[in-house]
């Protein structure tokens, strides 16, 4: 029985069911019926009907009818048991061998692959369920095709300069130098930054990066990032300055994740802004916490402030190249304060200035 398909299973079980309803309807009524008929004709005499001479008669004319009403019935009611049961067990299969079918196209490739709507109540719930499986693994695949395309895009130009300066190196094209090693280490150093960016994001997308949550305040962290930065920074560059009320509530974040996002937003003011200031300012709205980091550098362009956020995306390519940045930290940033519950966003005036500001929820 084991080995049959399900549509057989289905099919068997559902006769066996009806067997064995026949059986006992047919054993019960072989048994009861000819003595409730006996008893009725007992009760037809005391109320003074004559009916010795024809009682064995009537006994034998209700068996011969009662065995010809079954054998009718059964064959009636088994046929159409066994036709609803074929067709009950055909349309359940129906509906599980399209699913097979999905299911097939999607693991070859198909990622637009969806199982229809079926009116069968469980069945639907399980073509659901599959659909937002489905979605998602799409949306997965989708990111690491891009993931995939951006990476190798951004890998190619220092590989191209390693590449390059090692190829005249070893032709003796070129001499040797300290200028020339120092810009090999700054290239690999900046693979380096690149891979283990890539790494987080990845990690993040896919949401296997950890995130521990717990109360925290974040007004010592912030001053040490202020402390820390401000001793980065020239004479006459930017003035780097807090503006945080005290005491601070308490908020729901992971310490490590808010302290990499925050280093990633101020990095990027400092980055882009050459005199004013930086100001990183912290206030409180219901249930939340709010910190921005505003700057008076460069800004950015209105209509660029949508791919802000994307992977790889700059205003001026050929900037952040060379200035160290891997195109990423951004989007690890917006994702990072995500997966902590919280929102990012972004004002900038070309010329102006930018503010990136995130979302914490309070303890």
């Amino acid at each position: 029985m084991k080995s049959l398909p399900l549509a057989s299973r289905l099919f068997f079980s559902h006769l066996v069911v009806m067997i064995v309803g026949v059986v006992s309807l047919v054993i019960i009524s072989k048994i009861s019926s000819p003595r409730f008929f006996v008893l009725h004709l007992e009760r037809l005499q005391h109320r003074g009907f004559d009916l010795i001479d024809v009682r064995t008669e009537l006994v034998a004319g209700f068996e011969i009818a009662w065995r010809r009403s079954t054998v009718w019935s059964v064959l009636v009611g088994t046929s159409a048991a066994g036709g609803l049961s074929f067709w009950v067990a055909k349309r359940i299969m129906q509906r599980l061998t399209e699913m097979e079918q999905i299911t097939q196209r999607f693991a070859s490739g198909d990622m637009e692959a969806r199982v229809p709507i079926s009116d069968i109540p469980e069945i639907n719930r399980l073509g659901n369920s599959f659909n937002r499986m489905a979605a998602s693994l799409e949306g997965v695949e989708v990111r690491r095709r891009e993931l995939i395309s951006d990476m190798t895009h951004e890998l190619r130009t220092p590989l191209t300069v390693v590449r390059g300066y090692l190829e005249e190196l070893a032709t003796g094209e070129i001499e040797p130098s300290l200028e020339i090693y120092q810009r090999l280490v700054q290239e690999t150093k900046r693979l380096e930054r690149l891979v283990n960016d890539l790494q987080v994001l990845s990690k993040a997308e896919a949401g296997y990066l950890p995130i521990h949550l717990q109360p925290i305040n974040l007004r010592p962290l912030l001053e040490s990032l202020v402390e820390s930065f401000s001793d980065q920074l020239l004479e006459d560059g930017p003035v780097l300055q807090l503006e945080c009320p005290s005491p601070l509530p308490l908020v729901m974040a992971d310490i490590d994740r808010t302290e990499q996002v925050l280093i990633n937003l101020i990095g990027n003011a400092i980055r882009y802004t050459t005199k004013g200031e930086i100001t990183i300012r912290v206030w409180l709205t219901p249930g939340q916490c709010w910190v921005a980091v505003k700057d008076t550098g460069i800004g950015i362009a209105e209509e660029n402030l949508a791919h802000v956020f994307e992977r790889f995306w700059r205003a001026d390519s050929s900037r952040d190249r060379h200035s160290g940045g891997t195109g990423i930290g951004l989007t690890i940033s917006h994702r990072l304060v995500e997966l902590q519950g919280g929102q990012m966003q972004v004002e900038s005036q070309l010329g102006v200035g930018s503010e990136f500001r995130f979302s914490l929820s309070l303890a």
